[in-house]
């Protein structure tokens, strides 16, 4: 015995793994195996190449939708059949890189993305951001602490990818300092972070992201086809409750006691409270820029009030399509960070100078090289895809497979769900994967009067549900390092099995509320 324990430790016989580890084992292995999203894009590009040469001359009977022409009456009058243009001629291949510039330059998302960021990008650097989600974190009551941690991990999105850096590792403290095991924090905070991803009480930067695949896929169908930037607005934040609620329980029955019983949390590693006190320094700083939001907003308010204010449609709408609120809402995102961000700076004196505020937004925008790279990839495939109308010959023979199967329009939206969710394992962007799904599956289920928009809202919900069950999520090590702070034993296993429970409640109940929304005709959002 005294030889036996002298040594290292026999370590116990590997249990065989069970059917959801094979299932996890297999969706890594084949995730590996998959090319970079941008090379996707490319080889997606190069596929409707060849198909476009290779239907050309296929003639089909299916009416193009776009050229539909219809009496008062609603009887069609006159249509012409769908054909697939050949884009591998010379005369297409001259225009395909006469135009490769400003399919990029014109590429909807890369503005959104980029401006939406100035701004969020001076209010990180200063710490206001930082300040927000701390100060809002520790004033919450220990009973309530999980809830507010999920709620600040889905705030956090309007900031881009702050929450997996500053929300996560902070439930874990939270957690630790009220004597709770801080992985059941980290969990709790990842489950609102990134498993509630597309739900928000808040616009985001997303928001007009997919706005803008979505109607670009609609308008292969309808050429006037609007779609608004907050079309998921309503339902998205209804979902914020859902995914709330899920979470606080989850965590605190089923995946806390677990960990209690299953990972023992490592003694030296609860060193106290780490949080710390605010500086008065910060103290001033936050208020000031919270006192410019709010004045920001009341002049926003004031300047929306008039019935004659330039920010209302011709029609008087705020919010329908063509107001000119709701196509600055980008510009107002990046500028209701910009300004509280500057003030706090000022303030607390994490801002010195001009030059120190121009160096960090430039150092945040030079963390979009890799973004830029998948922009540009996506941009030509959609032109060609577009160009080629192959786009709308798999909506219109898509459409004719469904109606010939007859499918409840609510087994529909779920099978929808259910993709994006499998897909989401082995492509973790959301735009990259809209970017693919959106030109074929709106214009398709318009075809059977699923609206684009609640078209979007499905694939937000398959998008976020399974963010947290995927090592393939870029973010996933960073997860696992968090742990492992706390238990050392921690590995990738552990991560998957302690979020498991949050992405197989979240799928059926989250997908409830919106089929439930649908059956009670509630809008899902502005202008939807």
């Amino acid at each position: 015995m005294r030889a036996m324990n002298s040594g290292a430790p026999h370590a116990a016989p590997a249990a065989p793994p069970t059917l959801g580890q094979r299932f996890l084992n297999g969706v890594e292995w084949a995730g590996n195996k998959m090319p970079d999203p941008a090379m996707i894009f490319v080889a997606a590009l190069l596929l409707t190449w060849v198909l476009s040469w290779a239907l050309s001359g296929v003639a089909f009977t299916e009416p193009d939708p776009r050229t539909i022409k219809r009496d008062a009456a609603g009887a069609i009058i006159s249509s012409q059949p769908i054909a697939v243009k050949n884009l591998l001629t010379g005369h297409d291949l001259t225009e395909f890189l006469k135009k490769m510039v400003t399919n990029f330059t014109g590429f909807p998302p890369l503005g959104v993305v980029l401006v939406a960021l100035l701004g969020v990008a001076v209010a990180e650097r200063v710490g206001f951001i930082t300040a927000g989600m701390k100060y809002l974190l520790r004033i919450t009551p220990r009973m309530l602490m999980t809830p507010m941690i999920v709620v600040v991990g889905i705030i956090s999105h309007s900031a881009g990818d702050t929450g997996y850096v500053l929300v996560i590792p902070l439930g874990g403290v939270m957690f630790a300092a009220a004597g709770r095991h801080p992985v059941a924090g980290i969990a709790a905070a990842f489950a609102g972070v990134a498993g509630g991803f597309c739900a928000s009480f808040l616009p985001s930067s997303l928001d007009p992201l997919l706005q803008g695949f979505t109607q670009a896929a609609a308008q292969i169908i309808d050429a006037k086809r609007q779609v608004n930037p907050l079309c998921n607005w309503y339902i998205m934040s209804a979902s914020c409750v859902i995914i709330t609620l899920v979470a606080w329980y989850l965590t605190d029955r089923v995946v806390e006691p677990r960990l209690r019983e299953k990972l023992p949390v490592d003694g030296d590693s609860l060193g106290g409270n780490e949080l710390g006190e605010f500086s008065d320094a910060d103290r001033r700083g936050f208020w000031a820029g919270m006192t410019a939001f709010l004045l920001l907003a009341l002049l926003l308010a004031a300047a929306c009030w008039p019935a004659t204010s330039p920010l209302r449609a011709k029609d008087g709408s705020l919010t329908g399509p063509g107001s000119p609120l709701m196509e600055s809402l980008v510009p107002l995102i990046a500028l209701f960070f910009l300004v509280p961000g500057i003030v706090h700076g000022k303030v607390s004196g994490a801002l010195r100078s001009h030059r120190q505020l121009i160096k960090g937004v430039a150092e945040s925008l030079g963390s979009m090289g890799y973004y830029l790279v998948m922009v540009f990839c996506a941009a030509q495939f959609t032109y060609v895809f577009r160009e080629s109308n192959l786009g709308a010959l798999l909506a219109v023979e898509g459409a004719a497979a469904l109606k010939a199967l007859a499918l409840p329009g609510t087994v529909t939206v779920l099978a929808m769900i259910g993709l994006t969710a499998f897909v989401n394992l082995f492509i973790g962007s959301a735009s990259a994967k809209w970017a693919l799904l959106a030109p074929i599956l709106v214009p398709m289920l318009m075809q059977l009067g699923i609206s684009p928009e609640l078209t979007q809202a499905a694939y937000r919900i398959g998008d976020s549900s399974t963010n947290i069950v995927t090592p393939l999520l870029p973010y996933f090590p960073l997860i696992l390092t968090y742990c492992q702070r706390y238990c050392k034993t921690t590995g990738t296993g552990t991560v998957l099995s302690t979020m498991m429970p949050y992405s197989l409640w979240f799928i059926p109940t989250w997908s409830g509320l919106l089929i439930i929304w649908w059956w009670l005709g509630l809008p899902l959002g502005l202008g939807a």
